[in-house]
């Protein structure tokens, strides 16, 4: 039985051999039919050398030097400025564009303000507090309105007032300047 089972398993294996002549033939044909392209390599002209002139001067990958700049008019003496050493309010974060007044009230005989920030936080206000990017300074607050005062820089070194006013009624970004 075995001797049997090994010649019909030759006979099997005998007859699977694939027949590719053909399949030989087309694709040889194809090969010396189809015509080969292949474009020239392109001609590169040389650049001139660049010569570098700058070595004496900065690198631009180096931080520059703190070089004081110095102002088109001289400095005044005595001129307004700033407090630059007190310590900054919530709202001096932000500009006046960016704040509106969500409400006013009295408590206890002072008026007090609402003003609602860009990022949606509420802030409670009354006169002295300071308010936007330019050293406002809170200096009343009516029905609706908060009248500021700003420190606005000339470019000398000395500082200009310049009263603004935030309202009910402007939306943020829609603030008016007096």
């Amino acid at each position: 039985m075995k001797k049997i089972l090994i010649v019909i398993t030759t006979l099997i294996i005998s007859a699977c051999d694939a027949q590719t002549d053909d399949l030989v033939s087309y694709v040889v044909q194809v090969k010396q039919s189809t015509p080969v392209n292949i474009e020239p390599y392109p001609e590169f002209n040389t650049m001139p050398a660049f010569e570098y002139k700058a070595a004496d001067m900065r690198s631009p990958f180096v931080r520059p030097r703190s070089v004081a700049i110095q102002s088109m008019e001289t400095k005044k003496d005595n001129c307004l400025q700033p407090n630059f050493s007190r310590q900054k309010q919530p709202l001096e974060a932000f500009g006046l564009d960016a704040l509106s007044v969500s409400g006013t009230f009295t408590s206890r005989g002072k008026q007090w303000a609402l003003v609602s920030a860009n990022d949606g936080s509420l802030h409670k206000v009354t006169s002295g507090d300071y308010i936007g990017l330019f050293f406002g300074k809170i200096t009343s607050i009516s029905e609706g309105e908060i009248f500021i005062t700003e420190m606005l820089p000339d470019g000398a070194g000395c500082w200009q007032e310049n009263k603004a006013t935030l309202s009910m009624s402007s939306q943020a970004g829609e603030n008016d300047n007096v």
